[in-house]
Parts: structure tokens; C-alpha cells; sequence
């Protein structure tokens, strides 16, 4: 769904991606909201699926098996106490999704018949312990098995991805690569009935404003036809479908694309393929322009200079001594930055507006990263080619937490500690890295971590 910058969130469970860690959507017409930052403040973006759906046929346009009428966890038995707070927020609730314009029957029939789900809010509340590796994440996100089903679903779905592409000006191959993310084309797009998890959110979350919202915007899509409600079903924060809109998103950028009358984001590939679409063109897509290129950097480079916020021609970046890693000319972008996921021992990516739109699915780089090599190799280029530094083992949320601690008692201000790799504590660390005359790259390793505790 769109969503923030760790990397994406596994459905319907907590974000491995790390997934609350890093993803963000902003339509013009969404009042400053973001989609991967709606989705990032879901927390749902998550982590594509370890395990791809095998790619010896391709998956239908509905999901395979009837989606359950309720949340599998309504069946457990809540606290009593959570039980009965639940229903009087309900009962309190309604009245405002009436005044908000929602008819008495769904008010009724839907928002009073919502269950609470303790393991929505267990998943609210979960913390990955470790932060992933870009190759680890890019092994999954882009996994030969992957590869070859969107090739396979690229072939099956031709017609609907190609008239998305024709009317949007998004390749088919990166709207399909973006279903592949978010849902491993469509095989596993949640579990959860989105009422019900905005429900519990919106009662007991972290983010009990924001749920409201979404809960309210996911009102109004059944009210106005689009959906059943026990047919609107997702991840456990919220976000829904192949594509995984949150509902405030689907209200803003859905198409209805097949001419049934509904927008149909769970069982019309039509209609998922030219919503996605939409929402790329809208967030800022240029047609004709390539999202980036892997990049060889020059002995010499400022690693301080790899970062989104500085930005330039490609032209001036060669005239740096930056050079495309298989000898061919740079895409010509104006807007320019240079990435280095994996620090300076990893690959280097110079990458442009497109790529700056894809964050606005998931702010993520690793995402953005996937979204991209994805459609790629789909379209049928070839992977990385710069190795990975394999070695480098993560560090836990603790360790990253320590670390931030141990810049701050030197005095380079990574800011406040939270185990989470951020803007301010990467320029701390490259402050540091500096002061020890090494690259500065702001790259956390243990071996920095252990030179930091050293007395």
C-alpha cells in the first residue's frame, strides 16, 4: 500500500517492513497526505511475502479462495473489559459516522456489527527486533520466482495492464511490479476485514485520529456501492486489495476502469491496474523517463553527496566521473541524486522524479529499489550487477538504539535515540566516520558500533 523508507510491510501481519520502518502517498487531492505516508502511518506497508507464490500459472484476477465474512480473530474471546469499552466507543462512534453523512443502514448493518481484534492491536504494537539488509529485502522483493509470475501475469493481463499504461503514461511493467510488492499479485492481499481492523485502531491504536479517518473513508466506499463490506478485506492496518490502497486512497485515486459501475480493487485487475496507475501519474509520474540506472562511482566521491536531497543533471554527475555499470550513456535526468542502500561498499544508483514518485507508494528506498529492479527484470533486463557486502551482518533495533546513544555522549547528534536509521542519525554517523578518517557513508556497522563503545 502506499506507504515510508525501511522497507515494505508483510500483509495482514506487522510491517517486517520493518515495515513501519520506511514507506509513504500524497495525491494532489488528499489534503498533503502522502500514500506511502497514509500507508507509512498504517504501518502497513510491509515487507513483500518471504516465499513467492510459484510462477507456473498465473494468479486470478480474485483471489483463489472465498475471503472469510469476518476477521479470523473475531473469534477469539476478547477481554471483557476491551469487550464492552469497544462497544460504547461504538455506540459513540456511530453518531459521528452519521453526522459525517454515512447512511443509517450501513451505520447499522456495518460499523455496529465490527469486531474488535487483539491481534490488530498486537500488531500495532509490535517492533521488528532487526532491521533487514537491502540484499536480504531485495532477495525476496525480487526473487527469480517473482520475476518470472510477473512476467507470467504481464502476459495474462496484457490488455488491462497495457490500457492502464496507455491512458497513465505508467510502464505496464512497473504497475506490475508494484502488484507483485504489494500483494505477490494479488495471493495474499490480507485477511482482515478493513472495518473491523480500523475499528480496533481507531478505539485502542496508536493513531486513533488517522484510524477514524480511514474508518470513516471506508464507510463511505461501501456506502457508495463500490464494495460489500465482508468482500473489502486487507491488511491489518487498514490498507486493501491487490495494491493495497488505504481506503481515504481508493476514495481519491480508484478508477473504474472495467465500466461495471464499482471500482474494484479486490476482483477487477482492470480496475487495480489503472488505479495504481492513477495514483503514480497524479503523484508526479513522467511519462518516457526511466526511474534511474546502477551507477559505478569514482574513487574519489563524497559520500556525503549520496543522499536524496541533493540533486543535479545527470550531466553534471558525469562530469563528477559517475558512470553507468555497463558502459552505456547516463538517463538523461534532470533532478538527479546518487543512493547507496548498502553504504559505500554496495551498489550505487543514480535515480530521478520516477523513482521520487514510487517513494510515494512506500517511502522506502529498498522499496523503491524493488519497484524498480522488479520491473526490470520483468521487462526482461538483468539484476544488480555491483556484488552486495554480504558480510556486513544487521544490526538489532537495540544495537542501532546503542549506537544512537553513544553518537549523542560524543557529540554528533543523531538525534532522539529510537533504534531507527533516520536522516540525522546517518549524518551523525558520517560525522563520526569522518572524525576517523574513514568513508564517510553513514552506513551502521558493528565494527562502528564497537569502536563508538570503546572507552
Amino acid at each position: 500500500m502506499p506507504s515510508f523508507i525501511a522497507s515494505p510491510r508483510p500483509l495482514g501481519r506487522a510491517p517486517a517492513l520493518p515495515s513501519t520502518s520506511s514507506r509513504t502517498h500524497a495525491p494532489a487531492g488528499v489534503a498533503g497526505v502522502t500514500l506511502a505516508a497514509a500507508i507509512a502511518i498504517a504501518g502497513c506497508a510491509s515487507a513483500p511475502s518471504v516465499t513467492p507464490t510459484p510462477a507456473a500459472k498465473p494468479v486470478a484476477a480474485a483471489p483463489a479462495a472465498t475471503p472469510p465474512t469476518a476477521s479470523p480473530i473475531a473469534q477469539a474471546s476478547p477481554d471483557a473489559d476491551h469487550k464492552a469499552g469497544f462497544a460504547q466507543w461504538l455506540s459513540s462512534f456511530s453518531a459521528q459516522a452519521l453526522e459525517a453523512g454515512i447512511r443509517p443502514a450501513t451505520v447499522r448493518d456495518v460499523l455496529g456489527k465490527a469486531q474488535w481484534l487483539p491481534r490488530v492491536v498486537e500488531l500495532d504494537r509490535a517492533q521488528p527486533e532487526f532491521t533487514r539488509t537491502p540484499w536480504a529485502y531485495l532477495d525476496s522483493a525480487v526473487s527469480p520466482q517473482r520475476v518470472a509470475q510477473g512476467q507470467a501475469q504481464l502476459a495474462a493481463h496484457g490488455a488491462a495492464l497495457q490500457a492502464a499504461a496507455a491512458r497513465y503514461g505508467v510502464p505496464a511493467s512497473v504497475i506490475t511490479a508494484i502488484w507483485g510488492m504489494e500483494s505477490n499479485y494479488g495471493s495474499n492481499f490480507g485477511t482482515f476485514r478493513t472495518v473491523d481492523a480500523l475499528a480496533t485502531l481507531a478505539y485502542e491504536g496508536r493513531r486513533r485520529a488517522w484510524a477514524q479517518a480511514e474508518l470513516l473513508a471506508a464507510l463511505r466506499i461501501i456506502d457508495q456501492g463500490d464494495i460489500a463490506a465482508d468482500r473489502m478485506i486487507g491488511s491489518w492496518a487498514g490498507a486493501m486489495g491487490h495494491t493495497q490502497f488505504l481506503p481515504s486512497v481508493f476514495l481519491a485515486y480508484a478508477v473504474d476502469a472495467d465500466g461495471d459501475g464499482h471500482r474494484d480493487i479486490w476482483g477487477s485487475v482492470a480496475d487495480v491496474t489503472a488505479s495504481t496507475a492513477h495514483f503514480l501519474a497524479r503523484s508526479g509520474w513522467k511519462s518516457g523517463e526511466p526511474w534511474g540506472a546502477e551507477v559505478q562511482l569514482p574513487p574519489t566521491f563524497d559520500h556525503a553527496r549520496a543522499d536524496a536531497a541533493v540533486r543535479q543533471t545527470a550531466a553534471q554527475w558525469e562530469s563528477e566521473g559517475v558512470r553507468s555499470i555497463d558502459g552505456a550513456p547516463l538517463p538523461d535526468l534532470a533532478g538527479a541524486s546518487i543512493v547507496t542502500p548498502a553504504g559505500a561498499r554496495g551498489p550505487a544508483f543514480l535515480v530521478g522524479n520516477n523513482f521520487r514518485t514510487i517513494l510515494r507508494y512506500n517511502n522506502s528506498v529498498n522499496y523503491a529499489l524493488g519497484v524498480a529492479l522488479l520491473a526490470r527484470q520483468i521487462d526482461g533486463g538483468g539484476p544488480v550487477a555491483t556484488p552486495w557486502p554480504r558480510d556486513i551482518e544487521p544490526l538489532s533495533r537495540a544495537q542501532l538504539q546503542t549506537l544512537q546513544e553513544a553518537l549523542n555522549r560524543k557529540g554528533f547528534a543523531p538525534g532522539t535515540p529510537d533504534g531507527v536509521m533516520g536522516p540525522a542519525t546517518r549524518a551523525g554517523l558520517r560525522g563520526y566516520q569522518h572524525s576517523l578518517g574513514v568513508v564517510a557513508d553513514g552506513y551502521p556497522t558493528l565494527e562502528l558500533l564497537q569502536k563508538l563503545q570503546a572507552p
